[in-house]
């Protein structure tokens, strides 16, 4: 865990919102290993080898699942919370789409989602909620809660707690189904201490509060590497196996 704390610049004297935020901007959200044919194991060991030592990203199963073990060993008290992911056409994704965590019964935490919030959210609170990222509010859904930044809703979480093996099978899911939004195509994206950047195999984008710049990408391989440091090859079996 000192290896872990040491990766995301943080310290165990570091508050949960200190925690969050210098994991967001150390650790990027990417699906590299789907498109290298990589299979991910929702297991802390590989996780921990994946994330610490290799100094690589992953998505939300990865991410929130390690995280979580840090913030136990720190002493916190951490669920793993179910939830689904809204679509651009507002449409529920599948069960355990996502894995978000609710840290000592009072934060939503998460640092696998991509472009959220970039400090924790009040789970008590119905109110809006100023962060860096923008305005986020919490609304009850019968008995789930959906969470919504500024007007469009992210996900709707599920109270019940769950386990990480309890994500395996959608976590697989992600990684074959054609109709996974995380076998479109590679990227990698990463909070910055003023927007987020983010690499996909056809362009690179730089978003500030000021506005957008976009870059094309012409060789995928150079940019993960020049952008984010990580080794990307894409398999060429990536799309006989998803078929299969």
């Amino acid at each position: 865990m000192d290896a872990y704390l040491q990766r995301i610049g943080a310290t165990r004297s570091s508050s949960l919102t200190e925690l969050q935020e210098r994991h967001l901007l150390s650790v990027p959200f990417e699906n590299l290993y789907t498109h290298m044919d990589i299979r991910i194991v929702l297991e802390i060991p590989w996780l921990h080898d994946k994330v610490v030592v290799q100094r690589r990203g992953g998505f939300c199963y990865e991410l929130n699942g390690l995280f979580a073990e840090l913030l136990r060993h720190l002493g916190h008290h951490v669920d793993l919370l179910a939830a689904r992911t809204f679509g651009k056409d507002g449409q529920l994704g599948p069960p355990f789409d996502h894995l978000t965590l609710l840290v000592d019964g009072t934060w939503l935490c998460d640092v696998g989602f991509g472009a959220l919030s970039l400090h924790p959210l009040r789970w008590d609170s119905r109110e809006e909620q100023e962060d860096p990222a923008g305005f986020f509010r919490l609304i009850d859904h019968g008995d789930d809660v959906d969470v919504h930044h500024g007007d469009l809703p992210r996900f709707r979480v599920e109270r019940r707690p769950r386990e990480l093996a309890d994500f395996a099978s959608t976590c697989w899911w992600q990684q074959t189904a054609p109709e996974s939004a995380f076998c479109k195509g590679p990227m990698a994206t990463i909070a910055t201490p003023d927007g987020r950047m983010t690499v996909t195999d056809k362009k690179w984008v730089l978003t500030k509060r000021g506005g957008k710049t976009e870059i094309p990408v012409t060789d995928p391989e150079a940019a993960f590497r020049e952008h984010f440091d990580l080794y990307f090859r894409q398999s060429n079996a990536s799309g006989v196996l998803r078929q299969l």
